[in-house]
């Protein structure tokens, strides 16, 4: 008789090759030097990290997804998210529902019937990583964690956005708290399309890794980056500590909560 270690097959994973993790990391390096140079540049350049450090960042989180979950999840979260993000974008951007009246400039570069390409992206760039966190702080209100965590992240773009002249608004109502330039409607709708976008992810994609595929440490890194570059960027670059505030407490908070699950929760969310 032999005595064999009991190894379940839903916890035996094995880390990602040398090649796939320079891949991945390489990526989520390129598009935080993008961000760090944001603050530097002027002119042709500012329009060009606009638009890189957000493709760039959406590429690094498709290639988490492929390399963790695999080709099915990989190819079902880039078309549901893009057609999600692009369909939502078209009917904001000509009704006013659900983030209030706004208008894009042709700064950001190619349009899809007057969205920007890159706009889509920047969904794609952070749904992946607040599904993954929000399926690991709760069983049953995934779609109302994750409508949080892309509002609350909004809260840090649309600021700098309109600052730099990349979209502007019209101002109806009353605006976000410390952000005068940003109509409340647009948190509001951020939190709706947010919880709808999550609800439907949750629904079809896979909920385990897969079993030789990358760690959650890349999106962690990536989320923790996020809030760090827009505390401070607002801080010390942007001259906008109102902004700090209203977006970097209930991002920490989320990433708080996240943080301490992962590691005194429930292991068998991922």
């Amino acid at each position: 008789m032999s005595i064999r270690q009991f190894r379940p097959r839903e916890r035996s994973r094995r880390g990602m090759t040398s090649k796939q993790s320079w891949i991945l990391y390489s990526v989520i390096g390129l598009s935080i030097f993008l961000q760090i140079l944001y603050p530097l540049a002027h002119g042709g350049l500012l329009r060009f990290t606009t638009i890189a450090f957000i493709y760039t960042g959406a590429f690094a989180m498709l290639i988490h997804a492929l390399f963790s979950y695999g080709p099915k999840y990989f190819t079902i979260y880039l078309f549901t998210t893009f057609l999600f993000a692009l369909g939502i974008e078209q009917v904001g951007s000509r009704s006013g529902w659900p983030f209030g009246t706004y208008h894009y400039s042709t700064s950001l570069g190619l349009q899809i019937y007057g969205v920007p390409l890159v706009v889509p992206f920047a969904w794609l760039m952070m749904a992946h990583p607040i599904l993954i966190i929000s399926r690991k702080i709760t069983h049953h209100w995934i779609f109302l964690i994750g409508g949080f965590g892309l509002a609350v992240w909004d809260l840090f773009v649309d600021p700098l956005m309109v600052s730099s002249g990349r979209w502007s608004w019209k101002l109806v109502g009353p605006s976000v708290p410390l952000e005068p330039s940003i109509p409340l409607s647009n948190s509001a709708g951020w939190l709706l399309s947010g919880m709808a976008l999550i609800a439907i992810l949750h629904k079809i994609l896979p909920k385990e890794r897969r079993k030789v595929g990358a760690s959650t440490g890349a999106v962690d890194f990536f989320l923790v980056w996020t809030i760090f570059s827009g505390v401070v960027g607002n801080i010390f670059f942007f001259h906008s500590p109102g902004v700090a505030l209203v977006g970097g407490i209930p991002f920490g908070i989320l990433m708080f909560v996240y943080f301490f699950n992962s590691r005194l929760g429930r292991p068998d969310q991922f």
